[in-house]
């Protein structure tokens, strides 16, 4: 298996094992907004670790993410990354 699908199958792995641990200390309560509540946890950390790969470009970072580089600029000042 190469390189890139193992780190595919780490972050697969390491989002189920946080997500069960959240479940776990809900402790039997109820959960709203989780997709909101998730893709705030991961997508700041994910943009600005591709935006540090391809050195602050832009164009690269949304091609990379497969976002318009529009939808890529309102995400980084949604995220006081810009």
């Amino acid at each position: 298996m190469n390189s890139v699908m193992q780190s595919q199958q780490s972050l697969r792995y390491s989002v189920a094992e946080a997500m069960q641990r959240y479940f776990e200390d809900l402790d039997g309560q109820d959960a709203t907004d989780l997709y909101e509540l998730v893709m705030n946890e991961v997508e700041p950390p994910l943009l600005a670790a591709v935006m540090n790969y391809t050195r602050q470009n832009q164009s690269r970072t949304a091609e990379m993410l497969g976002l318009n580089r529009g939808t890529l600029r309102k995400k980084l000042k949604q995220y006081n990354l810009l």
